[in-house]
């Protein structure tokens, strides 16, 4: 205790913003822990069978159907923004010649459109798939606005782990023989692969909970599809018309905790398929 009153007395500022920072943390955790504890609180208690049926009726209010059509959304969004992204991110870093003017211009739209509230870009869907392409409401539409949404955030993140990857790597896998694309893919990719899945948990985050934008797109229909030409809502958006129509609270609270659960399985998942690419 006296070596501490020292050390303040020697240097208060740097004490104060100790006291400042570990506060700070402290009720970071203690919201985070108190939003999770709420959750599970008010939703462990409403879960029940019915609400796993395979079918939705207004007496059962299931979401399994739900569940079923955020796993869809997630794959195939992943599926379309994650090539495109690391693409991206791979000829902004790699293969574009220092000094280009262009490669400002595509950081800086990147960053512009990361920060576009997400309605926006589901009018954008809903103007350019679901009545100029003449999708309709379908999981289809839903998916390809996410993917436009979300392919910012993978992009900007993935280049921001190649940029970290020193060049030291480059150099020796150049000096071993190994060609550009070689050494992309069996030196860098993998070095990077961190801050990548940062990148891509960060979306699935987005297209998850995401409702406005699936809402103008995907529509709101509570069976699965035969295709994905058909509509079907996700977890977030059926959670959303529970709490809209009024009768269904504690079923969304119930839902909630679900959704909870798929986003950590989800993340874990990601997390294993990282660590297996990292090491082979």
């Amino acid at each position: 205790m006296k070596q501490y009153f020292q050390t303040y007395k020697n240097h208060p500022k740097a004490v104060a913003l100790r006291i400042l920072v570990t506060a700070s943390a402290a009720v970071t955790v203690m919201v985070l822990f108190s939003l999770v504890f709420y959750i599970l609180i008010k939703g462990i208690p409403n879960l029940s069978l019915s609400l796993f049926e395979w079918k939705y009726t207004s007496k059962n209010a299931s979401m399994m159907p739900a569940i079923i059509n955020t796993l869809m959304v997630v794959l195939l969004t992943l599926l379309i923004a994650v090539p495109f992204g690391i693409g991206s991110a791979i000829y902004l870093t790699e293969y574009a010649k220092r000094g280009n003017k262009v490669v400002p211009i595509i950081r800086m739209t990147t960053e512009t459109l990361s920060g576009i509230p997400s309605i926006v870009y589901g009018l954008f869907g809903y103007m350019a798939f679901v009545r100029w392409l003449d999708w309709g409401y379908s999981l289809m539409a839903g998916v390809t606005t996410l993917a436009i949404m979300i392919l910012p955030l993978i992009m900007r993140t993935t280049e921001e782990a190649l940029l970290a990857v020193p060049d030291s790597y480059r150099e020796g896998s150049y000096g071993l023989g190994a060609g550009r694309l070689r050494t992309i893919f069996r030196v860098v990719l993998p070095s990077a692969m961190p801050g990548i899945l940062s990148g891509v948990i960060l979306g699935i985050g987005r297209i998850v909970g995401e409702t406005a934008a699936l809402i103008y797109t995907a529509g709101t229909v509570t069976g699965v599809p035969k295709s994905v030409m058909g509509g079907g809502r996700t977890l977030a958006v059926h959670m959303y018309a529970l709490l809209s129509e009024g009768l269904y609270t504690n079923e969304a609270y119930a839902t909630a905790v679900v959704l909870l659960g798929l986003v950590f399985i989800i993340n874990r998942v990601s997390s294993y398929v990282a660590n297996k690419i990292q090491n082979r």
